[in-house]
C-alpha cells in the first residue's frame, strides 16, 4: 500500500468515527484498538438513549446465568434475544471457547436463557474484531425481541465540513453504511444542523420520509430523531449512530442498536457518562498511559516512537517502515508536557517486550525541548535503559536541550532530522 499513514487517516474522514481504525504503513497493514475514545457497552448506550426518551427494547442487564433467566422471566416476552456485551462488533457470527457459537441468541423459553448465558459468562468470545484469544464476557443483555419489518439506517455526527452537526440516514439499514454508499449513493440522504437552531420540524420530517417511514410512522420516526439530537447534545457526543433504526409490524418506530462517540474533551463536565467506562477490554499500556494523559496505540514491530501530535506519530511510522523497520507503537506526548509524563512515557514504552529501540522525534512549538531533554536523561539514569535510543529535537528551546542531553554522557544517538533519525533507529537495531 503506497499511501502514507497520515493521507489514510485522512481519507477515512467521516467513517473514522464509527470503524475500527486502521494504520497503514507502505507494506503492512495494522490494526489497532480504537481508544477515541470512551467507549460504552451496548446495554450502556441503550440506557442512555431510553434515558432521553428514545424509544429501545425493554432490557435487563445480567453477570450470572441465574440473573439472566429471573430477567427473562420478568420480561414476559413472546421472544427474548440474549446478547454477550463486549466491546467488538461480529458478536452473532462469534463463537465462545466453552464451545457455543454465536453471542447474540433468540429464544422463547426463559429457560434456554440460562443454559445460554451459563456458556457465556465468564468465557472469551472470539469475533472478527476481537483478540485471536477473544475475550472474556463478564455481562450479558437479556432483552424482548421485536420483529422488524424494516431497517433504516440513522446517525448525527459532526461534520468539518459543515462546522458543526450534520444528520445522515438510508432507507437501506442493518448493513455497513459504507457499502451502501459505495453501491448506492442516491440512498443516502444528509441534513446539516444549525447549531443554534437544532434540528428543525420540516428537517427531522424530510429525513423520515427519506428513510421510508410513512403515514403516521413519520412523525413517530421524526420526533425519535429530534429526541437523538438531544441526546447528542446532552451527552457531548461525537456520533450517535443508529443501525438499524427500525420499523416494527405493529407500528412502532425503535433503536435497535446503537454505537455512541464522546468527545474526550468534555469529560470534566460528563462525569457520569465517563464513570461507566469499561477498561477491562483495553490494552493494560494503553489505560495507564491514559493517566499521565499519554495517547498510545500498539502496534506489531519493534521500533518504538515517543512523538508531540498524532500528525506527527503518523509520519515517524511511515518514514520507520521506508528505512525497512516496522513501529512497536507510538506515544503522543501532546501539548504541555511536564518532566514527569516524559519519565512516564518511557517506563510504559521499556515495559513494552517488543521493544529494541526507541526513537524520539519532538517538533517543540507549544512543547519547550529542554523539559524533554531532561525528562529524558532521568529516565535514561533511573530505568537503566537498556535499549539504543535515537532522538530528533527541533524547536523550542531546541539548543538548551541539545547541550543537556550532549552534556548527560549518556549512550543517546542525535539526529538531525526524521529522516536520519528513522536511518539511525533501524540501523540500530540491525547491530545488535
Amino acid at each position: 500500500m503506497a499511501a502514507s499513514v497520515a493521507c489514510q487517516a485522512a481519507a477515512r474522514g467521516l467513517r473514522s468515527a464509527s470503524t475500527k481504525q486502521l494504520l497503514v504503513c507502505r507494506n503492512q497493514l495494522t490494526r489497532v484498538s480504537p481508544r477515541r475514545w470512551l467507549n460504552l457497552q451496548e446495554y450502556q448506550s441503550k440506557k442512555l438513549m431510553q434515558d432521553s426518551g428514545v424509544a429501545v427494547q425493554r432490557f435487563f442487564v445480567a453477570d450470572t446465568a441465574s440473573e439472566a433467566l429471573e430477567a427473562a422471566k420478568r420480561l414476559k416476552a413472546k421472544e427474548i434475544v440474549l446478547k454477550a456485551q463486549i466491546l467488538a462488533g461480529g458478536r452473532g457470527k462469534g463463537v465462545f471457547n466453552s464451545g457455543l457459537k454465536g453471542g447474540v441468541h433468540l429464544t422463547k423459553d426463559p429457560a434456554v436463557v440460562g443454559e445460554l448465558a451459563s456458556k457465556m459468562l465468564g468465557y472469551n468470545l472470539t469475533t472478527k474484531q476481537t483478540p485471536k484469544e477473544g475475550v472474556e464476557v463478564k455481562t450479558v443483555m437479556v432483552a424482548e425481541a421485536l420483529d422488524i419489518s424494516r431497517e433504516t439506517y440513522f446517525a448525527i455526527l459532526m461534520d468539518r465540513s459543515c462546522n458543526g452537526p450534520v444528520m445522515v440516514g438510508s432507507p437501506q439499514g442493518g448493513m455497513d453504511i459504507e457499502e451502501v454508499a459505495a453501491a448506492t449513493p442516491e440512498l443516502i440522504f444528509k441534513e446539516v444542523i444549525d447549531i443554534f437552531e437544532g434540528v428543525r420540524d420540516d428537517q427531522a420530517l424530510r429525513m423520515a420520509a427519506n428513510l421510508g417511514f410513512k403515514g403516521p410512522l413519520e412523525r413517530q420516526a421524526a420526533d425519535q430523531i429530534k429526541r437523538l439530537y438531544d441526546l447528542f447534545l446532552k451527552v457531548d457526543a461525537t456520533q450517535v449512530e443508529v443501525n438499524p433504526l427500525g420499523e416494527t409490524p405493529e407500528g412502532q418506530v425503535v433503536c435497535f442498536d446503537a454505537k455512541i462517540n464522546f468527545d474526550d474533551n468534555a469529560e470534566f463536565r460528563q462525569k457520569a457518562v465517563f464513570s461507566m467506562d469499561d477498561t477491562a477490554e483495553s490494552d493494560p499500556i494503553e489505560t495507564e498511559a491514559a493517566k499521565y494523559d499519554l495517547k498510545y496505540i500498539g502496534m506489531d514491530g519493534n521500533i518504538a516512537c515517543f512523538v508531540n501530535g498524532a500528525g506527527l506519530a503518523m509520519a515517524t511510522c511511515d518514514i520507520i517502515d521506508l528505512h525497512g523497520g516496522k513501529p512497536a507503537n507510538f506515544l503522543d506526548l501532546g501539548g504541555g508536557v511536564k518532566e514527569n509524563q516524559v519519565y512516564a512515557a518511557f517506563k510504559l514504552l521499556t515495559a513494552d517486550p517488543k521493544v529494541e529501540a526507541i526513537l524520539v522525534n519532538i517538533f517543540g512549538g507549544i512543547v519547550n525541548c529542554a523539559i524533554i531533554a531532561n525528562g529524558i536523561t532521568k529516565a535514561c539514569r533511573e530505568l537503566e535503559l537498556k535499549v539504543p535510543l535515537v532522538v530528533r529535537l527541533e524547536g523550542t528551546n531546541v539548543h538548551e536541550a541539545k547541550r543537556i542531553l550532549s552534556e548527560s554522557g549518556l549512550p543517546i544517538t542525535s539526529a538531525t532530522d526524521l529522516d536520519d533519525a528513522a536511518r539511525k533507529a533501524v540501523a540500530a537495531i540491525a547491530k545488535k
